[in-house]
């Protein structure tokens, strides 16, 4: 066999052994929410999401955001969809922004955080950081029922020391001048306010990524 031949044939092969994501470019932030994520009710670019992807522009850390948020999502649907979303996009980083519809349908607190600790085990057998993204339930469901539901956020942080945004919706929740009118979902004055609740424990991960070799 020529040596020229040989050496195409060599490459080739090597190159089907890198993985899609490897070869497309930066690191990839994977955010796995509803609808709060997923921009319901707002004009494309303005979601705390897209937003998300020019501030880290703008700070210079070189990751490409992946949106797989759906509105409607509970943490079934999320656990259910992770695997899929993980082979394929390859991400450095998780945000987990899910259990809010959970908690508006009442579905029993051991289901929510049993979904949660399955999200956070595939990612990390993954290789990615988890950012863990907390929302409370109206006190109307009642004390018990919201404030269990309330500590499997914190709880799992401190068990997987991961970074954890306690409510996404702190200091937006009663204003109403930030909702759309149903109510229920944040317009686009709010996203910038959802963005400021992520992003200091985001850029913590993001700080310790920077640290290691070759990251940033």
């Amino acid at each position: 066999m020529r040596p020229f031949l040989l050496c195409a044939i060599v490459w080739l092969a090597a190159a089907t052994l890198v993985p899609p994501a490897l070869a497309a470019g930066p690191p990839v932030i994977l955010i796995v929410g509803d609808s709060l994520s997923a921009g319901y009710g707002l004009v494309p670019g303005q979601g705390w999401v897209a937003l998300l992807q020019q501030r880290l522009k703008r700070e210079g850390y070189g990751y490409r955001v992946v949106n797989a948020s759906v509105s409607g999502e509970t943490t079934d649907g999320g656990l259910t969809r992770l695997s899929r979303a993980l082979a394929r996009d390859a991400p450095a980083i998780v945000v987990i922004a899910l259990g809010g519809n959970d908690g508006l349908r009442g579905l029993p607190v051991p289901r929510v955080r049993a979904n949660l600790e399955g999200m956070i085990d595939r990612s990390r057998a993954a290789g990615a950081e988890v950012v863990l993204v907390g929302i409370r339930v109206p006190t109307n469901y009642g004390p018990r029922y919201t404030g269990a539901f309330q500590e499997i956020y914190a709880d799992l942080a401190h068990r997987y020391r991961i970074g954890l945004v306690p409510f996404i919706l702190q200091d937006i929740a009663l204003r109403t001048e930030l909702f759309q009118a149903d109510g229920i979902h944040p317009n686009a004055a709010a996203q910038p306010l959802l963005l400021e609740r992520v992003w200091p424990e985001l850029e913590a991960t993001l700080r310790r990524r920077s640290a290691l070799p070759g990251q940033r």
